[in-house]
């Protein structure tokens, strides 16, 4: 029962610039509720509502940012052609019922004269950040800022980006930044696919190759449950399913710790089996963790 004067329904408040996201979060100060973020890039999927959806089960107001960072993306990869479409996004979180969403423009994060960023030394450049330099550094750059600005107790994160995940738990763990990281499993297709949202670049031919990525990582999964703990003959085995796959060309396949990014060998429960390849102009990523069901 709601009492005279209550909104029933309360609206999703939209902050697009830094100082209406520092009001509305003040608005919240003086009450004991636990505060989460999602950051996104838009182009909402069910991945993303995973998330989303974690993040309403565990806190009492929940933001989320959708903000497209053009520091993470190299000279000659796809900002300019990412999905886009901000009315599409903004009526899936008003259908998800959560309370902020805080869309600034690139402006707005990175004023004229920005010199500023935050690296993680020794893990930005390994899996994506060896392909993709300078990669990483933007993500950290930006979700530094994001967690300045909105000031979440918990940060949700997801599987598919495991390196990504292992970069931010170490850079809140070095600065002292009082944010929990949660990292939640990855969402796929029924056919297995790892949902993204550059999935949509796919043709249908291109979708079907794309298969190719789970289907080495089950692949790896099941030798190593039967015994097999050869870093060597696990990346081998998972590598065997591309060249039956002409129309993908692998980025890497690499075991590593889940944590340091190092590669493991032998391998031992807890391992992770990452993958990331090129399928038309998409670059597609996977990951699966070893020994766990």
């Amino acid at each position: 029962m709601t009492h005279e004067g209550e909104d029933p329904c309360p609206q999703m408040k939209i902050c697009r610039t830094i100082e209406e996201m520092h009001v509305a979060r003040q608005s919240e100060r003086g009450e004991s509720k636990r505060f989460g973020l999602v950051p996104t890039m838009g182009a909402l999927h069910e991945g993303h509502l995973s998330l989303v959806r974690a993040a309403k089960a565990q806190c009492q107001v929940v933001a989320v940012s959708l903000f497209i960072n053009p520091l993470q993306f190299g000279p000659n990869e796809d900002l300019a052609n990412y999905p886009r479409n901000f009315e599409r996004d903004r009526e899936i979180l008003e259908r998800e019922k959560i309370d902020l969403l805080f869309a600034p423009s690139a402006e707005e994060m990175y004023p004229p004269g920005a010199v500023t960023y935050v690296s993680v030394e020794g893990l930005s450049e390994k899996l994506c950040g060896r392909s993709r330099p300078g990669h990483f550094r933007g993500v950290t750059t930006v979700v530094s800022k994001l967690f300045n600005i909105v000031e979440p107790a918990v940060a949700f994160f997801g599987q598919k980006d495991a390196a990504q995940a292992a970069i931010i738990r170490r850079m809140v763990r070095d600065l002292n930044t009082p944010v929990q990281i949660v990292t939640c499993p990855i969402v796929r297709e029924q056919d297995g696919l790892a949902m993204s949202s550059r999935n949509a670049y796919l043709d249908q031919k291109e979708r079907k190759s794309a298969l190719a990525l789970y289907r080495s990582l089950r692949d790896i999964q099941r030798q190593f449950d039967q015994g097999e703990g050869s870093a060597a003959k696990l990346i081998k085995a998972g590598k065997r399913i591309f060249a039956e796959a002409p129309a993908v060309r692998l980025d890497y396949f690499e075991i590593v710790d889940p944590e340091t990014l190092d590669p493991v060998d032998p391998v031992s429960p807890g391992a992770l089996a990452a993958v990331a390849a090129f399928v038309g102009g998409a670059r597609l990523i996977d990951n699966i963790v070893l020994g766990r069901s």
